[in-house]
Order: C-alpha cells, then structure tokens, then sequence
C-alpha cells in the first residue's frame, strides 16, 4: 500500500489481478504498462478513483464489490439523518460544555416523514426498508430505472426527480458520480426545496453541491446537511466549521468490521473467478470487452 502513481505504473504489468480501495488511483499511465493485468478488483462500489475507459481500451476487466458494505452504508445513512433530526450532536457538544439546553435542541420525528431517496439500487434500498420500519412515507427516484421492489414496500415512484425536491423532508442520495449526477443538488434544485427539508450524502462527494448547500443552510433555506464523502478527501472546504446543524463524518460509510470483511473477501472471490477463466461477476466494463479475459 501507499505506492505512488510511478511505482504502480512500474510494477503493475509482473501482476495478473489487482486489488485496491479508494486511496488508490488507476490512472492512464498506470494502466500504459498492463502487462499481464487481466482484472481489477474494488473493494467497495465506487470505481471513480479507476480509468474505466483505458483498462476497457486495454482489455483489462473492472469489477466493484456493491453488496459487501450495503447494510453498512445504509445504516450510517440512517444514524445521520436521526443525528440532524434529533439535533444528536450539538446538544451533546452542549451538555460537554456544561449547558442544559433542552429547549434550544427541541427535534423532529421521522415517523410521518416523507425520505426522498434518489438512486434505487442496493444501498438506496436498503435505506428505504429501514425507513419504512420509522413509518416514514418514501418517495424514490433513479436515473436509470426502478427496481420492482420499490413499489412493493409502498414506495411512490417518480420520474422527475423535482418532485423529490419539492416534496421531501429528508433527501439522501445513492447513485455513483459521472458528469450527469455532479451537482445534482445544487442552488436551482434547493430553491424548490423546503425550508424544513435537511440533506445526507452518503454515496460520492459533489453530487450535493457542497458550497450550495452551505449557503443554503446559513441562509435557513434548508434545517440541516449531513456529509459522509467530499469532492475531495481529506476536505479542503471546511464550512461545515460554520453551522451546528451541518453534520460531517469522514467517509465512515462502509467502515464496520463486518463491511471490511465482506468486501474483502468477495474482492478476492470475483478477481480470482475472472482471471482464472471462470464467471465474471460485478463488471462494469463487460460490456466494451470481449468474451473473454485471457
């Protein structure tokens, strides 16, 4: 680990499988000297720190890990938005510094709540299902098309993410960041938005606007903002110092002993399988690829 960008790029073609994280970045010249490089394996979802484009032009496969940190992502997403809705962590701030102010760090419940949930795969689902156990009403919206499950656990169904905008209370996110979803909650979307509404981030920075929703909050224009991932990481943009109602964990999402293990492991499953001949599972390039990675 903590190989610089010229040291993989020098190593990388002795190698048939490759294994990384988030730190690590696959860039253009890493993937120049492939090699023997057949497979790529991320543990987690995200392939945004991955040259998708060069390792398909190269014939190398991508795969990702989504299933592994699921409950995990979903869960952190859940214990944001009760933070900011039970104001968890200023009060506790409060009471360290000696103060008593029940009053000020009067909550809102979820139940009766409507959750936007914008991106409807597995974490997004997951979400919802939990969701659902806080008598929430659940509003959902996916770029790409909704699962079947959606509507079974009694989601609303949306095809115009506005709808999201106008109507929810809490809104999180859970799609993956390409050129259409960056800045997808930005100063235009937040204008439809309620004064009440508060937002979590728990998929990839940027796709809420950060400095938008900062504005935003200091203006009251939103109640409150959780973020778990940042445009970059560590953050250079530190307004979330500003405002007690803007939460901020570093990227905590998937980090549970159990998620690291999961995604560990089925990492090593779905490389191995790919670059022995066997299925290839979790592929995001298949499609730009032959049938076979030899």
């Amino acid at each position: 680990t903590g190989l610089t960008e010229d040291e993989l790029a020098d190593i990388i073609g002795d190698y048939d499988g490759l294994i990384i994280r988030s730190d690590t970045q696959v860039t253009a010249k890493v993937l120049s000297n492939h090699g023997k490089l057949k497979g790529i394996a991320r543990a987690g979802v995200g392939i945004d720190n991955i040259n998708v484009y060069e390792a398909t032009k190269r014939g190398v496969i991508v795969m990702n890990t989504p299933g592994g940190n699921t409950r995990s992502a979903a869960e952190h997403t859940m214990a944001l938005m009760l933070s900011l809705s039970r104001n968890v962590v200023p009060a506790c701030n409060s009471m360290k510094e000696g103060r008593w102010d029940r009053k000020k760090y009067m909550g809102n419940q979820l139940s009766g709540k409507t959750l936007g949930v914008i991106g409807l795969g597995r974490i997004g689902m997951t979400v919802a299902g939990y969701a659902k156990a806080f008598n929430m009403h659940l509003l959902g919206y996916d770029p790409f098309a909704a699962p079947p499950e959606a509507e079974k656990i009694g989601m609303e169904v949306t095809a115009d993410v506005q709808e999201i905008f106008k109507h929810a209370d809490f809104i999180t996110v859970h799609v993956p960041k390409n050129d259409q979803t960056i800045d997808l909650i930005n100063a235009e979307a937040i204008t439809m938005m309620k004064p009440s509404v508060r937002l979590i981030n728990t998929a990839r920075g940027g796709i809420i606007n950060e400095d938008d929703a900062y504005d935003a909050l200091r203006d009251g224009r939103i109640a409150g903002l959780a973020f778990d991932v940042f445009p970059k990481e560590p953050p250079t943009n530190h307004r979330y110092t500003e405002d007690e109602h803007s939460l901020v964990t570093p990227h905590l999402g998937a980090s549970t002993a159990e998620a690291q293990v999961e995604v560990a492991l089925e990492a090593a499953q779905i490389l191995v399988d790919a670059i022995t001949g066997g299925p290839i599972e979790n592929a995001v390039n298949a499609s730009g690829l032959s049938s076979s990675v030899s």
